[in-house]
């Protein structure tokens, strides 16, 4: 077992923030970096500070702003969340996400209620100062809280953001404050060359908020030469080592920490807070990437869903779908499909080829009936199926209807009727807003001994997370069983079915939470194990 270093008292503050353009992947680098300082025995948690004005992502469009990562205590959150999770392997809270919205909100509320004593509320001090209550609220519990400032440097709304920052290396020293800025270094190729001047502008623009940055992380698509990093280093006065080119890598994010690793990425930084290199084991992470890059079986696995246009909206089941892939020595190959592109008549064609179908989750109407025609098609083709959340409320609809004779079976979410074998949790009836109110976070379940579910987790009782209104009515559940269906997962008092499972088809299985949510790098998520696990058997009984 890994030795935990001696507890650092002073806890040291690493704020990651971005230049030049989005997406160069600070939440990736944050995970990363995270991953290997845990790795050399310290104590790490991270943070994500949005800088937009909702007060959270839940009533984003996915197509917009990805997926919504809850976590256990019920807060819906950033995507990148998920990313530091699946690489520190430990669950967070939703004190590890703000936003502007939040703040703001905050502010606002206490000033109403009289808490600013008459005072003028601006952004410096009070929008300023309850960002830095969110930034240090970890304080004297963790070694290194990595805080991550989304949008790019430069951003008008992220600037009160910047300040904060700036006002906590101040207050706290340069001796446990690190900056980190991530930044772009182009390829022009009518020139054939790097160009750094992106790079100066962005480093230029962050000093004159008052933050001058002790690492600089290079993306780039070709490495950094030797003349490049001095130059670097000389207009961006930080130190030459600390000039770190981060190419992409080739086949998987998972590199990344091993990269950071070949780089001396964490030596550095604990050499400039002055702590001690205690040893470090990536031993099982390069087990695990080796089998990503390298495996021995391949299967091809569909998600259906509306969203489909823009991968990151099923970001954690990808990412699941990776770990189960390595775990399973086999590349999982993932084909994203419209669900309203998908009918009866065709659900063949576009299907037959095939090793497993998932269904994910979604809100709304739209796309609904491909889904059912997907489930039906998986269900008499004995092509293993996973519904999550309303991919397990369809596969309820489509059995209801095909199975136990009910064609107007349907969910109150769509339409009202006498066959809503999908309802509204009872305890949502009174709902008017929508944002934060769904079933939220982490709940108990029972599994039934003798069931598929029960043999993938190998316990009977389990924790997941939910983010949904619906569930399937207890009117319906007895005719259900009746014809085949099993209940094999309920809440503990047995008033909720969380999932179903139909034990004459190789695999089909319907969850009501979201298991890709506590999918961790190398140790992956019992379901989805075992589906990639189905999956391919039917891949090797084909060939």
């Amino acid at each position: 077992m890994k030795k935990e270093a001696a507890y650092s008292k002073q806890t040291k503050y690493i704020f990651i923030t971005g230049g030049v353009l989005s997406s160069l992947g600070k939440g990736i680098a944050s995970a990363s970096l995270g991953y290997l300082l845990k790795q050399r025995g310290y104590k790490v948690t991270i943070m994500k500070f949005d800088p937009y004005i909702n007060v959270d992502p839940g009533t984003m469009n996915p197509l917009q702003h990805g997926e919504v990562y809850v976590t256990d205590d019920g807060a819906e959150t950033d995507l990148d969340l998920g990313h530091y999770e699946r690489f520190l392997g430990y669950s967070l809270s939703k004190k590890n996400n703000s936003t502007a919205g939040q703040v703001y909100f905050e502010v606002i509320t206490k000033e109403r209620k009289g808490h600013y004593l008459g005072k003028t509320v601006q952004v410096v001090p009070h929008i300023t100062n309850e960002i830095k209550r969110r930034m240090t609220i970890f304080d004297g519990e963790y070694d290194f809280i990595l805080i991550e400032i989304g949008g790019t440097v430069g951003d008008i709304e992220s600037l009160p953001f910047l300040e904060a920052q700036r006002q906590i290396g101040l207050e706290r020293g340069h001796a446990n404050v690190l900056n980190i800025h991530l930044t772009y270094v182009p390829y022009i190729k009518a020139a054939g060359e790097l160009k750094t001047k992106p790079t100066q502008h962005s480093v230029k623009l962050l000093m004159e908020f008052g933050i001058r940055p002790d690492v600089l992380l290079c993306r780039t698509e070709h490495k950094l030469t030797k003349e490049l990093r001095q130059k670097i280093a000389l207009f961006c006065n930080v130190e030459e080592n600390s000039v770190i080119d981060v190419v992409d890598v080739d086949a998987t994010i998972y590199e990344v920490p091993m990269m950071f690793a070949g780089r001396e990425l964490e030596k550095i930084i604990l050499n400039k807070v002055g702590l001690p290199l205690n040893e470090l084991d990536i031993s099982a992470w390069k087990k695990f990437v080796d089998k990503i890059k390298s495996p021995k079986y391949e299967i091809k696995v569909a998600i259906i869903g509306k969203y489909t246009k823009y991968s990151d909206s099923y970001k954690s089941i990808i990412e699941a779908f990776v770990h189960a892939g390595s775990i399973n020595n086999c590349k999982v190959a993932i084909e994203l499909i419209d669900a309203e592109e998908i009918n009866k008549d065709n659900a063949a064609s576009l299907l037959s080829e095939l090793d497993g179908i998932l269904v994910g989750p979604g809100f709304g109407q739209r796309g609904v009936e491909g889904k059912i025609a997907s489930i039906e098609y998986a269900r008499t083709s004995g092509i293993p199926y996973f519904g999550i959340c309303l991919g397990m409320q369809c596969g309820v609809i489509e059995f209801a209807r095909n199975v136990c004779k009910m064609p107007e079976a349907t969910s109150g979410e769509f339409e009202a009727n006498d066959y809503c074998v999908i309802d509204i949790m009872e305890d949502q009836k009174s709902v008017k807003e929508k944002g934060g109110t769904m079933r939220l976070g982490a709940y108990p379940c029972v599994l039934k001994k003798d069931t598929l579910v029960f043999k993938a987790y190998g316990e009977e009782n389990i924790s997941e997370r939910h983010r949904h209104r619906y569930e399937l009515n207890n009117k319906f559940r007895e005719v259900l069983e009746q014809n085949g269906m099993v209940v094999s997962g309920t809440s503990p008092d047995g008033s909720l079915a969380e999932i179903m499972e139909l034990p004459d088809h190789p695999w089909f299985v319907g969850v009501q939470f979201h298991p890709e949510l506590k999918s961790r790098a190398v140790t992956g998520h019992p379901l989805f194990i075992s589906f990639v696990k189905a999956a391919l058997k039917r891949r090797n009984e084909k060939s």
